[in-house]
Parts: C-alpha cells; sequence; structure tokens
C-alpha cells in the first residue's frame, strides 16, 4: 500500500521549509489552505510531490497532519475537525503575544495542551517549533545537528513525528508527554528574542552535547 502524503496546513514560510526538506528525502505532502489558489504557484515550485487543496481535503488525505499556521488559527482547525479519527496532529506553532513580546499561553498549561483539548480524537504532538523555518529548510550545520524537542501523549505519534524530524537532519529528543510543550515553547521564544530582538539573525540553532 501506497504510503499517504504528510498533510501541512498553512503555506507560509514553515509550512514551505517543512515540505522541501520532506520532498527532498522520498515523502510527498498535501498544502491544506483556506485559499488554495494563492500558494499554488509557490507549491507548484516544489515539483509533483506537492499538491494543494482545501483544508479539509488535505487532512482527510492524510495520516499525520502539520500546523503550520499562526497558533489562532491552528486552534480553529484543531475546533473545525468533529472527530480527527486518530490522526497524529504536529503542533509546529507557538503562541506568540503581539509584537513578539512573549507567549500568550504558559506556566501551567500550554497552546499545544490547549490544541489538544479541542481536536476531538486528535493525537497531539509538539514539534517543530523551536526554530526558524531557514533551519527547517537546511538543518546542516558544519557544528553539529540542530536539536529538535518532541513530545506528545501518544509514544507511537511521538515516535512517528521524532521519525520525520530525525530523517531531515534534526537531532529529534523524545521530551515526553504533551505537557512538556509548557516548556518548548518558552524555548521557542528564546530563539525568537535572540534571533530577531537581539539581532543575531536565522542563521543559528541551538545543539545538544552530551558526555
Amino acid at each position: 500500500m501506497a504510503r499517504t502524503p504528510i498533510a501541512i496546513l498553512g503555506a507560509g514560510n514553515v509550512g514551505i521549509a517543512l515540505a522541501r526538506a520532506w520532498i527532498a528525502r522520498g515523502e510527498s505532502v498535501v498544502f491544506g489552505v483556506p485559499n488554495p489558489d494563492k500558494y499554488r504557484d509557490a507549491v507548484a515550485a516544489l515539483g509533483p510531490s506537492a499538491t494543494i487543496g482545501s483544508t479539509s481535503s488535505a487532512i482527510e488525505a492524510a495520516e499525520i497532519v502539520v500546523l503550520a499556521t499562526p497558533y489562532a488559527a491552528a486552534l480553529d482547525v484543531a475546533r473545525s475537525i468533529s472527530d480527527w479519527n486518530g490522526r497524529i496532529l504536529v503542533d509546529a506553532t507557538n503562541p506568540l503575544a503581539p509584537g513578539l513580546a512573549g507567549l500568550s499561553v504558559g506556566t501551567t498549561t500550554s497552546g499545544a495542551e490547549q490544541i489538544a483539548a479541542a481536536a476531538h480524537g486528535a493525537r497531539v504532538v509538539k514539534a517543530f517549533n523551536t526554530t526558524g523555518a531557514e533551519n527547517m529548510a537546511d538543518s546542516r550545520y558544519p557544528g553539529g545537528a540542530i536539536f529538535m524537542p518532541v513530545c506528545g501523549d501518544d509514544a507511537e505519534a511521538r515516535s512517528r513525528v521524532i521519525a520525520l524530524a530525525t530523517l531531515i537532519g534534526f537531532d529529534a529528543v523524545d521530551c515526553g508527554a504533551l505537557s512538556a510543550a509548557r516548556y518548548l515553547e518558552p524555548f521557542a521564544m528564546t530563539w525568537i528574542h535572540m534571533a530577531i530582538k537581539l539581532g543575531h539573525g536565522r542563521s543559528f540553532a541551538f545543539a545538544r552535547l552530551q558526555r
């Protein structure tokens, strides 16, 4: 049986970057967006392994669905499906406050947990939220692999997302239950703060050192 494509909801920088990386390693992707015509040329440029359609048609075609939209839109999508039927829903978002002033959710919960509460029947995994789109498109650095923490309450779903992250060159690390997103979303703010607020630029990443 042929593998189903990876559905990517959102065709902005993060969605296109992840698609480019996965396609280069033999995966196919289907984008789901409210207005497919707006992004059709950008998706066509990725080659025949990328297609685009409505949000609902992309979800229907896939077993793994990546939320690559702003957080508020991702929460709306999570709520919009009456039953996700066990699909793996990868939350690549961060609940950013206006002006990148911080996070709008945190401490006792996380954006990922809010999405999980809204997405009936989905197995939610937090991943691909802690670095910039440029590093998702090309994760290669001379000093080693980029650290990519992954968390979720379903071990099998977590394992499949870890495999997808490893496939595109990340040092994907199992961080356990979805509640760990309470740490991973602020960790993402560290990269955002350094890249944008402090002027380090977007061509850097964090790596894990272990004895």
